[in-house]
């Protein structure tokens, strides 16, 4: 059971290595889920990826096997970028592609503008450039306190799908997920968006980036993405219809060809 080491904790992480032998540079891609979100959730986009690719998926800090801050831990944007550099550092890779969803597409862009040379391109999935405001941690905060986790996870399921998008093994098997995680990390790692800003520095993103936003996110407009885009014009911009917040994994093929197609016409293949 691997486990990555940093100052604060270690983390759990899961290599899924099916490239042929024969295939020269294979790529490697750390994949980051982000609130209520785990590294299961992943599953349906290798079938796309791990002819060429390794596969990299790790149980973000506070959730699953990972470091469980105690209180008093000291939550921040630079401090869960360096989690992703000691993925990195643990697996050996100097240059992995990496895809974050949600807080973990903020995160990971925070990791590609602090360590350009350790990033060979950047995928953000329904995230942002720019944080939240303090009302919703308030109000998840009250969701907690008045009708406990799976009071919290019902009504965020409801914000990450749209009625009918998933069978209901799925929907359950998410739902029970989700309802794993404790209120202190959700409401610590939200509290991490809360004034995040990335705007005045986004131009200095050296590496590739490919951007797939839902187009029914009730937590980051559209309009929000575009600005991003707009910034960063030699970025690949995909708005996904039919979809939520919980787009990586209703959507989880549609996407992953799309990362597929991006990785296969720029990307150089990280070693």
């Amino acid at each position: 059971m691997p486990f990555a080491d940093t100052e604060t904790g270690t983390l759990h992480y899961e290599v899924t290595d099916l490239v042929a032998p024969w295939v020269e540079r294979p790529g490697t891609i750390i994949f980051h889920h982000g609130i209520g979100g785990s590294a299961g959730m992943w599953a349906e986009w290798l079938p796309h990826l791990i002819d060429r690719y390794r596969i990299v998926r790790f149980d973000m800090r506070g959730y699953g096997r990972s470091n469980r801050p105690a209180p008093g831990f000291k939550w921040s944007l630079d401090g869960l970028s360096r989690d992703v550099l000691a993925i990195a550092d643990a697996i050996g890779v100097e240059r992995p592609h990496v895809l974050g969803e949600s807080i973990g597409g903020t995160i990971a862009l925070n990791y590609a503008l602090q360590n350009p040379q350790r990033i060979a391109t950047l995928t953000m999935s329904n995230a942002a450039h720019v944080g939240l405001t303090l009302q919703k941690v308030h109000v998840w905060k009250k969701t907690f306190d008045d009708h406990g986790v799976k009071g919290w996870s019902d009504i965020f399921m409801r914000d990450r799908f749209h009625e009918g998008v998933l069978d209901l093994v799925r929907w359950t098997w998410f739902a029970t997920m989700q309802e794993a995680w404790e209120p202190a990390p959700v409401l610590n790692a939200l509290g991490v968006l809360v004034g995040t800003d990335l705007r005045p520095a986004v131009a200095k993103l050296a590496c590739p980036l490919l951007i797939m936003h839902p187009d029914g996110s009730p937590f980051i407009p559209v309009e929000t993405v575009v600005d991003l885009h707009q910034r960063l014009p030699g970025s690949s911009f995909n708005v996904i219809g039919h979809s939520k917040h919980g787009m990586p994994f209703s959507h989880a093929r549609e996407c992953a060809t799309k990362l597929r197609e991006f990785l296969d016409a720029k990307a150089p293949r990280s070693s």
